[in-house]
């Protein structure tokens, strides 16, 4: 069987967002309201900044609202990697804050167990597992890098266990994998919609208003707060916090930051005990390769493998639209890699195929800031590893809000921002030019050409 007769079968739907569990939408604002503080948007950074607003002053009234159904974007349907790392990889931050890269790194790791302690506090039911989370090697040249990343790692206390082909293979069995580091308490699994949907019951438990289908379309100041316009409302708030990542926001000076970019990923159908022995992955590991356009893959609560990446589209003018959730070529690609990936699974079946934008910026991790007197604050960018990242987001924004000094506000990474990306045609140009150079690279033994020497040096670069 080709790889295109795998997808014969597929539902274009993101799977997790398909479970039976999914809640009930709740109803749209309608009228006037008022607020302590207003959250906009019910993905991930809504949802903990609500949720740790409340905990932090439970006399506080907070309001949040989401445009569609909390957690139908990107926090539905991400491949469900939850890591602690802030900076989108410790080389990345390495790279970009060398002087507070341990504080960064005790910060994720802190990040990481508070969420863990939320699923276990408020009996979230959404697959959680620690099993950490193995950066594979699928070309010759990706081996020896790997094994010096892991004793970099090691220098800052980092412990990531270095795998050669016999030992990655004996993990998960792939002619493809080389080598392996195996990073084993730094990332969970999970099922990012039930986490999503399990954070909105305690947001609702704890008191926090919710309004779905309630996009925010204006945002002005009014008295000593200010007052956010609904289809059918207002709400007028002491404070705003906006966690609506790449869809346009409020603050209109943070757009030029932001570049939407769309991933794409299948999930089989589940693997019989035969499949299953036939690849091991007996611990569960999250996966990803080593390639500049990279695959992530993971194993769901019931065995199926979600295979996602590679791909990083971006449309002329960042149009974000529901027309470009979906492709079919992109799909048959994964595919056809996947089968690479793992030939014993030939014949198995793809259930579903989705996709959507990833808020995207130029040094791949979030940014910070406020507007409107301190009244208003946002936390953007997290560049697809956002899952675990938004949380600390959530605490950066009510930090600012409160106008108080703490350790996460002093952060140079708090305090700075990525270098905005051009207008268009430049950027459209800049984006294409920078995505041949690394499918080139990926060909070339790594070898980065002039155009990407050129990013590295300015800190800029492009990631899904």
């Amino acid at each position: 069987m080709d790889s295109a007769h795998s997808l014969a079968d597929v539902q274009y739907s993101s799977f997790w967002l398909s479970d039976p569990s999914r809640p009930e939408p709740l109803p749209a604002l309608v009228g006037d309201t008022s607020c302590d503080l207003l959250v906009v948007g019910g993905g991930y950074s809504g949802l903990w900044t609500a949720l740790i607003a409340k905990e932090r002053d439970p006399s506080r009234d907070v309001v949040l609202v989401e445009g569609q159904q909390v957690g139908w974007a990107a926090s539905g349907r991400n491949g469900g990697f939850c890591a602690a790392s802030l900076t989108h990889g410790f080389f990345n931050g390495l790279e970009r804050w060398p002087e507070e890269i341990r504080t960064l790194e005790r910060l994720g790791q802190e990040n990481l167990q508070a969420i863990e302690d939320a699923v276990k506090r408020y009996g979230i039911d959404c697959d959680w597992e620690r099993t950490g989370e193995m950066d594979v090697a699928t070309e010759p040249y990706q081996v020896e890098e790997l094994r010096e990343g892991a004793a970099t790692m090691a220098e800052y206390g980092i412990h990531a266990e270095f795998l050669d082909t016999e030992a990655i293979r004996e993990q998960v069995a792939s002619p493809t994998f080389l080598a392996a580091i195996w990073d084993k308490d730094g990332v969970a699994m999970v099922h990012p919609a039930k986490l999503a949907w399990g954070l909105k019951r305690a947001c609702l438990e704890l008191g926090v208003r919710i309004f779905e289908h309630t996009p925010a379309t204006d945002l002005v100041e009014s008295g000593p707060g200010m007052a956010v316009r609904t289809p059918y409302g207002r709400v007028f708030a002491g404070h705003v916090a906006l966690g609506t990542n790449i869809f346009p926001n409020l603050v209109k000076r943070v757009r030029p930051y932001l570049a939407p970019v769309y991933d794409f990923a299948l999930m089989t159908e589940p693997l019989t005990d035969e499949q299953l022995a036939s690849v091991g992955w007996q611990n569960r590991q999250g996966l990803g390769d080593s390639s500049n356009q990279f695959h992530y893959f993971r194993m769901s609560a019931d065995n199926r493998i979600l295979w996602g990446g590679y791909d990083a589209i971006y449309h002329y003018g960042g149009k974000v639209r529901a027309e470009y959730d979906h492709r079919p070529e992109t799909y048959e690609k994964l595919a056809e890699h996947f089968f690479t990936a793992f030939p014993q699974l030939e014949g198995i079946k793809f259930s579903h195929a989705w996709g959507g934008a990833i808020d995207t910026c130029s040094r791949f991790s979030a940014f910070f800031g406020t507007a409107h007197k301190g009244r208003v604050s946002y936390a953007l960018g997290f560049t697809g590893l956002g899952v675990g990242a938004t949380r600390f987001g959530a605490e950066v924004m009510l930090d600012l809000l409160s106008g108080e000094k703490t350790e996460r506000t002093e952060l140079a990474m708090v305090r700075s921002k990525p270098i905005p990306f051009p207008p268009e045609p430049v950027k459209w140009i800049g984006i294409g030019l920078t995505k041949w150079s690394l499918d080139r690279a990926d060909h070339n033994e790594g070898r980065r050409n002039l155009w990407l020497k050129a990013m590295d040096a300015l800190g800029l670069g492009f990631d899904s």
